[in-house]
């Protein structure tokens, strides 16, 4: 029996950005409950919504090449442009839903100062964006590198032959 050892196609690393981004999300909305001025709720309860999965699978198709265009440049710049990228999307989708259904699902107006007109984006975000955009450098490579089809058995049976 061959077990044939494949990388994951870009469907599948999509289908792992967006599975990973719902988690992170419902993890982050749990905690700004959590340290909210007027929530300071413990039921850590998130939440995201169904739009959020093909903007999160975008990554396989919009991150990962900007991702290679930036190995080797400093820190700092791949933070700021990583930054600028995800703030791009974020409001090209927003503003791209609300002209579709009449709304932005996670509208941000009224929550500080620093909202963009039509509350697509917090420009206040901007460090998370840049610290969420060095991560994910982390999981693209992990997702380029892991392979389907093969197991410890199957790669001494291999060298065994």
């Amino acid at each position: 029996m061959d077990n044939e050892q494949r990388r994951l196609t870009r469907l599948e690393r999509a289908a792992a950005y967006a599975l990973l981004g719902w988690a992170a999300e419902v993890a982050f909305t749990a905690v700004q409950e959590v340290m909210g001025r007027g929530t300071r709720s413990w039921r850590l309860r998130g939440h995201s919504y169904l739009w959020m999965a093909p903007i999160y699978g975008l990554s396989a198709v919009l991150f990962e090449p900007a991702h290679a265009a930036m190995r080797g440049q400093p820190f700092t710049r791949r933070a700021v442009v990583y930054a600028c990228g995800i703030t791009a999307v974020e409001y090209t989708t927003g503003m791209a839903i609300r002209r579709g259904v009449g709304a932005v699902p996670w509208d941000y107006t009224g929550r500080g100062r620093f909202v963009l007109p039509g509350g697509a984006v917090r420009l206040d975000y901007l460090p998370l964006w840049a610290a969420a955009g060095l991560v994910l450098e982390r999981l693209d490579d992990t997702l380029r590198a892991l392979t389907l089809g093969s197991s410890p058995d199957a790669d001494h049976d291999a060298r065994a032959r």
